[in-house]
């Protein structure tokens, strides 16, 4: 009779891996807010905060910065957390409801208001779990 040692390997996430994963998620979440920034707009909502038009571009390009701030805290996590996946999340959940504040006090109709919230969250819906799988439980 004989046996066969068998050894289980984890795979640990490379950090290309992790930075491209984050660009694909930050480009479809910068896709998909200025999307739903449109759609509101065709729908009636205004655009304006203190009478000031947010162009739809903006919505974007915001995104794509904060998103990449994400990433940046994915690779840092990756390497100095014990648990990456887990801070990364709840870091980044606690961000997001920060994000909202903003939103909830700026001189803006409360349709706008709801509109930017929304926002913020369809784009923590993609960015956070694309990010958290590539990281190490």
């Amino acid at each position: 009779m004989s046996t066969t040692a068998t050894t289980s390997h984890t795979a640990t996430p490379t950090t290309g891996a992790l930075i491209g994963t984050g660009l694909l998620a930050t480009a479809a979440a910068s896709a998909a807010t200025m999307a739903v920034a449109t759609a509101g707009n065709m729908a009636g909502v205004s655009l304006d905060i203190a009478g000031a038009p947010i162009p739809v571009a903006g919505f974007g390009v915001l995104t794509a910065v904060f998103s990449l701030v994400g990433v940046a805290i994915a690779a840092l996590l990756s390497r100095f957390a014990r648990r990456p996946r887990r801070t990364f999340v709840r870091t980044t959940v606690a961000l997001t409801v920060l994000s909202l504040l903003p939103d909830v006090i700026v001189d803006a109709g409360p349709a706008t208001r709801a509109l930017l919230m929304l926002t913020h969250l369809v784009a923590a819906t993609i960015v956070i779990p694309a990010v958290a799988r590539r990281l190490a439980v």
